[in-house]
């Protein structure tokens, strides 16, 4: 069965991509490093061809991993990695914390560290991961079109900006590709974002496809959530939200099982049905699950279902806004 595919810049990737993120980072506690890898290969053998990482996942770790893993298959994937957010030593104490700074010196350093842990001669798709509003972003983008003359990165994106700020960073050199949170209980993109990638063509990178579990159907109490899993954080997931967005999840099970798919699926589907220019990246640590979310790429689900579930589940009905008010001051999309 051949692998579906999707324009992203200059490339022909996978339609649906994977996020390497929980790899390293963000979930709790990571798996092995040889669990890790039996997911990279796994998803390289059922047809995944982009694979998305960033400097800050396990503050390079992630980057190290994958370099270590694909480097033998480098010549059959899209490489994407980011920029302007990552770990830095701020207190002099040796321990690393998290950093938007989106200066071109910055930039350009960070991207020969990034080259050396992914063991390549040039990243495909580099992000600026945040749009560093001390710095103006036609400066940042300006970095990245060095970079692109310099043959070190193929093509440059943005993640998590407006559809004002995508007008401005395309003027200044094209963008490939805006990376952003989208599923069906994240709609922000359909305000403006969506329409702006469409008119530039610029593909459009959906994160946490699966709602960062919640979309898999069987996410049940947050409390059981690791002390380390930034999930713990977000509005959603706070018991007084979560109990309302879970009288959301029986319905949504039982019309993906009236579709004969896995809940995890029907949301992938609906994504890719919005429009061509949307590219999924679900991540996972199990390669059941893997296979699962890729399968979505293949299926013939009728309409009505999928116009059904985004009724059901959306802007109107989700409890909680999708960030705290600290992390929601650092990015740039639109909100409802």
């Amino acid at each position: 069965m051949s692998t579906p595919t999707r324009a992203l810049g200059p490339f022909q990737v996978s339609a649906i991509g994977l996020g390497c993120m929980n790899l390293s980072h963000a979930y709790g506690t990571p798996p092995s490093r040889e669990q890790a890898e039996r997911v990279l290969l796994t998803a390289l053998d059922a047809g995944v061809t982009l694979f998305d990482t960033a400097a800050l996942y396990g503050f390079g770790a992630n980057e190290t991993l994958l370099g270590q893993v694909l480097k033998p298959h480098r010549d059959r994937i899209t490489l994407a990695s980011k920029c302007g957010m990552h770990g830095a030593d701020v207190n002099g104490d040796g321990k690393l914390q998290r950093v938007i700074d989106g200066r071109p010196e910055t930039l350009k350093a960070t991207c020969e560290a990034a080259l050396r842990r992914l063991q390549t001669d040039v990243i495909d798709l580099y992000y600026l991961h945040r749009w560093d509003r001390q710095v103006p972003v036609e400066d940042s983008v300006g970095a990245l079109a060095d970079l692109v003359r310099e043959g070190k990165i193929r093509s440059i994106g943005l993640s998590e900006i407006s559809a004002a700020t995508l007008q401005r960073a395309h003027a200044v050199h094209p963008i490939a590709a805006v990376q952003t949170e989208y599923s069906l209980w994240t709609r922000n993109p359909e305000i403006a974002m969506l329409e702006a990638c469409q008119e530039l063509g610029t593909a459009f990178v959906a994160f946490s496809p699966l709602a960062r579990g919640f979309l898999c159907g069987d996410l049940r109490d947050p409390s059981l959530f690791e002390a380390g899993d930034i999930r713990r954080a977000m509005p959603r997931f706070q018991p007084e939200h979560y109990a309302r967005n879970l009288q959301l999840l029986d319905g949504f099970v039982a019309l993906a099982r009236l579709a004969d798919c896995s809940p995890a699926q029907l949301a992938l589907a609906w994504l890719l049905a919005q429009s061509e220019h949307i590219i999924p990246i679900p991540g996972t640590t199990s390669e059941r699950h893997l296979l699962n979310n890729l399968h979505a790429a293949h299926l013939r689900i009728d309409a009505s279902m999928l116009k059904q579930a985004g009724e059901l589940i959306g802007e109107h009905s989700v409890a909680g806004p999708r960030y705290a008010p600290a992390t929601q001051k650092e990015v740039d999309t639109e909100m409802f």
